[in-house]
């Protein structure tokens, strides 16, 4: 589970770090680089726990489907396994979102790397009921949230809450999706000399490796509220006020529109390599497009653009970055299919404008409860967007589903981009989320 940190000063409690972004402005000065959010200190440990806590959960995944399958022997199983990653993250993210401003952060991080890490230990015991596979698969994803949730709104007490906050950002989703192309096959290859429960041994290691980088490698930092009610009714709250902000709301549905028609293909890249003949490589290649063009995407962004100008660009780049899929109608073979969904990919750098506008966008006291609705938001649509792209598949065949998610997605993203225009430049009296 994974995201980040500040400035080299000496670390105090009480006085909050100065923004790492004062001298980067947001316009008209070039971008200030991904190396020097790594001059950053805390940002260098919780990169370094994002990638470990990364690899343990692509690990676990593969290990716990394979597993399943070797209790069951059911395909469905198997995938269930794996979608129980997604479906209890709105449970996280929604009833316990309250966790993230209510304690310290660095409080919040190791404690749910611990939580993590105590929930995939039964899981490598040999007679494990299937049941409680399931059951700790759950708790992890409940979990989930609340971690990356806490750590977006960290990342903006430790870098500031303007460009180098975006750079940040992006180099944690570029560390995924490349973990996602190395994770997968270092996975696999661990599969091949050890044991399915041994393998998840290793992502009890990452998790206790992540949560000491960042008990030692970050400051305390104080809770954004006091105590308030309880959790839940606080969490709920919370939500509320987050979603009955026009802008806020608007900004939050451009973040999991896009996202919920993008893994159409990636959802059916095995029946659609099965209908172009190419094999389990064909396949592989299917698989990886969409994560390289994003990460080729967002290092254009973030190397070569201005600030000014990745914000400029993003509604526009949300837009069509889902036409692509239309090509899907001409039944491409491999070489075309692969250029369609790298170009979509390229178009996620829509991200990074967005990261600015949310973090300035809400209030600091609602930070972390935001943070977390968006990424349980985020997780859950994909989710949704997955089985609706089988249904559809079902109906009128891969291609057809493909095409129909471009066309009704892009639908979808012009009205989401037109919504957080309007809203673009509201006054405080307009923005207001204290319920007051």
């Amino acid at each position: 589970m994974s995201e980040v940190t500040t400035p080299s000063t000496p670390p105090t409690a009480e006085k909050p770090p100065t923004p790492a972004t004062a001298a980067t402005p947001t316009t008209g000065t070039p971008p200030a680089g991904y190396l020097r959010v790594f001059a950053v200190r805390e940002f260098r440990a919780v990169f370094a726990a994002h990638l470990l806590s990364m690899l343990g959960v692509i690990v676990a995944e593969i290990a716990l489907s394979v597993l399943v399958y070797d209790l069951t022997g059911s395909p469905l199983m198997s995938a269930l396994a794996w979608a129980l990653g997604f479906l209890p993250y709105v449970v996280g993210g929604t009833l316990l979102a309250g966790v993230a401003d209510r304690f310290p952060a660095r409080r919040v991080l190791v404690g749910c790397d611990l939580v993590c890490a105590v929930c995939v230990v039964p899981m490598t015991a040999q007679g494990a009921p299937l049941a409680v596979l399931l059951a700790l698969r759950c708790c992890l994803a409940v979990v989930s949230p609340i971690f990356a949730g806490t750590r977006m709104a960290t990342l903006a007490d430790i870098l500031g809450d303007g460009d180098l906050f975006v750079l940040g950002r992006s180099l944690l989703r570029i560390t995924a999706q490349s973990a996602l192309l190395v994770g997968f096959g270092l996975g696999g290859l661990l599969l091949t000399v050890a044991s399915p429960r041994q393998a998840l041994l290793v992502t009890v290691g990452t998790f206790l490796a992540s949560a000491a980088l960042l008990r030692l490698g970050t400051r305390r930092r104080p809770a954004r509220t006091g105590a308030g009610g309880a959790l839940v009714a606080e969490s709920l709250k919370g939500a509320r006020q987050i979603l009955a902000d026009r802008r806020v709301r608007a900004l939050l549905l451009l973040f999991w529109v896009p996202p919920a028609f993008t893994v159409a293909p990636e959802a059916l890249s095995a029946p659609y390599a099965d209908g172009l003949g190419v094999g389990p490589t064909g396949l592989g290649l299917l698989m990886c497009a969409l994560p390289v063009g994003a990460i080729a995407g967002e290092l254009y962004a973030g190397s070569r653009l201005r600030p000014v100008t990745r914000e400029r660009v993003a509604l526009p780049l949300v837009c069509v970055i889902l036409l692509p899929y239309l090509g899907y109608a001409l039944h491409p073979g491999l070489a075309v299919s692969l250029l369609l969904l790298v170009v979509s990919g390229a178009g996620s750098a829509y991200t990074l404008g967005l990261d600015r506008w949310i973090v300035r966008d809400v209030p600091e006291e609602l930070r972390g409860r935001a943070m977390t609705l968006l990424t349980a938001g985020l997780m859950t649509f994909q989710g949704v967007g997955m089985a609706l792209a089988g249904v559809a598949a079902e109906l009128v065949g891969v291609a057809a589903a493909v095409t129909g998610a471009g066309a009704l997605g892009t639908v979808c993203c012009v009205l989401a981009a037109l919504e957080v225009r309007r809203t673009e430049g509201r006054d405080g009296a307009d923005h207001d989320m204290t319920g007051r």
